[in-house]
């Protein structure tokens, strides 16, 4: 997976490829190496092909980590494949979807 990472009025982490149980520690890594300055964190989901469980759990916790600091986060330009994984598990209620 690749991850590109863009600090502006908000933080954006572009995602491409698959997120799975291989590559969502990449995720992680990337946002706790990452200096939130912003007040809000946008995950782009244009070019991921693919999430998984592992996917959605670094997702929310990602989340997790940001309300607890005061900030927002959203998860954008969801594909169909993945707007399907986060409507059958419910992630569309959990998670902020734009």
């Amino acid at each position: 997976m690749e991850i590109n990472i863009m600090h502006g009025e908000q933080l954006v982490f572009a995602l491409n490829g698959r997120l799975d149980t291989v590559t969502s520690n990449e995720l992680l890594d990337a946002f706790a190496k990452e200096e939130v300055k912003e007040e809000m964190v946008i995950v782009d989901m244009k070019d991921l092909e693919y999430i998984s469980s592992a996917g959605l759990r670094a997702l929310l916790a990602m989340k997790k980590e940001l309300v607890q600091k005061g900030k927002s986060f959203e998860v954008h330009n969801l594909n169909s494949v993945c707007k399907e994984v986060f409507k059958v598990t419910g992630f569309v209620n959990i998670l902020t979807v734009k």
